[in-house]
């Protein structure tokens, strides 16, 4: 009951976030976004006819009107369909975000995963080679960009001037080994990159719970290495940990795919948010934005959950 009643406080709280994020698009992506007036008539419209598109694109109602309207499609879930393929919005995205999940999970695991463990190895050789070599690799992938990792890996494991082992584009999850195939060079790419941000990140709050009292109390009462590691400092370390890992998903799912799907013609929910906005596709881009809103939410909710899973001092208030 305790916890069923903190989540509908939770979601509850996370109403003026999303109405937030819905008034500002719909003032830049819709209110102020590209009139397709134009784009619907012929050379040399007369004014009634340019007054009729505008009635039917909704543009002659007030800015009230028009963003109710918006706020009903959110409830609802029904945005309409595309103006480039006229498809129904959602059923775009019940086709495309699976595909993005699939498409990131690797990565995102990974990344952090393997950011912890050099994090935790950098902290306990703290000034030493293999710290500094940690920390060296670190610097490399943050200052690489995403796409020049992208384009290396390609090269590396897709291109006949390199091993020519895995698919150049295209996405095929028919088997568990295709999906395999074409995962593998865009997790690489995200890994590679996502891991100098994290190693250094996961590495600077591993020291400073280093520093804790009750660190060099235990280091002090003869606690080995391993158990003072795993019980004092990183499980005292999992509050910041966590807070970063829950809050990059909505990040991974929606802005990091956008690059990678475009990229490697993936067909997921990053794909179709870059063809909207080439196209000027409001229906999608308000459907995406919302989307993103409400992720950023779930992801708050699952933080604060896990707070308390990783740290029983932590309560559900």
């Amino acid at each position: 009951m305790e916890v069923f009643q903190y989540v509908l406080r939770k979601l509850l709280a996370g109403i003026p976030l999303v109405l937030g994020v819905t008034l500002i698009s719909f003032v830049l992506i819709v209110y102020f976004g590209p009139d397709k007036t134009y784009e619907l008539l012929g050379k040399n419209p007369t004014a009634d006819e340019i007054a009729e598109i505008r009635s039917q694109l909704g543009y002659d109602q007030p800015f009230v009107t028009r963003y109710m309207d918006y706020l009903r499609e959110i409830v609802t879930l029904d945005f309409g369909s595309s103006e480039s393929t006229d498809e129904k919005v959602s059923s775009i995205l019940a086709r495309t975000v699976p595909t993005s999940i699939a498409l990131a999970i690797p990565g995102f695991v990974l990344g952090n995963l393997l950011g912890v463990v050099l994090a935790l190895v950098a902290a306990y050789y703290r000034g030493f080679w293999v710290d500094k070599f940690i920390m060296g690799f670190a610097a490399v992938g943050m200052s690489i960009s995403f796409l020049i990792a992208i384009i290396g890996f390609q090269i590396l494991f897709s291109s006949s001037d390199g091993l020519d082992l895995l698919p150049v584009r295209g996405w095929d999850m028919s088997t568990p080994l295709q999906y395999i195939r074409y995962v593998t060079v865009p997790t690489l790419a995200t890994v590679f990159v996502a891991l100098g941000y994290n190693t250094r990140f996961y590495r600077a709050v591993i020291v400073e719970e280093m520093t804790r009292d009750h660190v060099r109390t235990a280091r002090a009462f003869g606690v080995p290495p391993v158990q003072l590691f795993y019980r004092n400092i990183l499980k005292n370390s999992m509050i910041p940990i966590v807070t970063r890992i829950m809050f990059s998903i909505p990040v991974i799912v929606i802005s990091g795919s956008l690059l990678l799907e475009s990229y490697f013609g993936i067909p997921g929910v990053g794909k179709v948010t870059y063809d909207a906005i080439v196209t000027g596709d409001q229906p999608i881009l308000k459907a995406v934005v919302v989307l993103t809103a409400v992720l950023f939410v779930i992801a708050q909710l699952l933080a604060d959950i896990c707070y308390r899973v990783v740290d029983p001092r932590v309560s559900l208030k």
